[in-house]
């Protein structure tokens, strides 16, 4: 879990960018058909970023059957008050697809919580207003009230995960691991887990909510 840097959104902005985004179904939906016609999003249609939209499914419905949520994060959600879970991403990102399935499940189980969906590269004023460490990192999850009060931020990786990630860019530049080498940690990382880090996160963000 990664702190934002940016001044967050207005209450106004977070609401129209919720009345504007997709739906979880939708997004479901954009990712198949990607796929079925040999394409992706954004201006970058090369076959790698094609390739990696095609794996991303593949990740996505492996998920589907293989995350379960925790007893103690259904709890919280039953639970939970009303709220929107906006979520910047784009099909071809990898990261997305080990988490868009879990933070699904986690909305669809919570009555109050209602999820929307944005594409990053076509909301560039809003990720520029939750950047990591300076970067337009993804999937980023902005948490608001109806009233538009940001409650919290969420992304783009659990801390596990980035914690990886930033080690090893932190080593010196002979030392460091190929792109390709630590993200396959990653989602070797990823598979293990099965989504349970992730959910204790939120569990931790929704346990702070409820104190106030």
């Amino acid at each position: 879990m990664s702190r934002s840097s940016g001044q967050g959104a207005t209450p106004a902005d977070l609401i129209h960018a919720a009345e504007v985004a997709m739906d979880p179904a939708d997004y479901r939906e954009l990712l198949e058909r990607l796929v079925r016609e040999g394409r992706t999003t954004g201006a970058d249609q090369g076959e790698e970023m094609v390739a990696y939209t095609r794996l991303n499914l593949t990740r996505t419905v492996r998920n589907e059957k293989t995350v379960k949520l925790l007893p103690e994060v259904s709890e919280a959600l039953a639970q939970a008050t009303e709220m929107t879970w906006l979520v910047i991403t784009e099909p071809w990102c990898g990261d997305s697809s080990q988490l868009m399935t879990v933070i699904g499940m986690m909305a669809a189980a919570a009555p109050n919580i209602h999820m929307r969906v944005l594409l990053r590269d076509e909301q560039m004023p809003l990720i520029d207003q939750y950047l990591t460490h300076g970067g337009r990192s993804i999937p980023k999850l902005i948490a608001f009230d109806p009233g538009g009060k940001e409650l919290f931020t969420w992304g783009p990786r659990p801390q596990a995960a980035q914690d990886m990630v930033w080690r090893n860019k932190e080593l010196p530049e002979a030392q460091q691991l190929p792109k390709e080498e630590i993200y396959a940690q990653v989602h070797a990382w990823y598979a293990k887990d099965r989504g349970a880090s992730v959910q204790r996160e939120f569990l931790t963000l929704l346990e702070g909510i409820a104190r106030r």
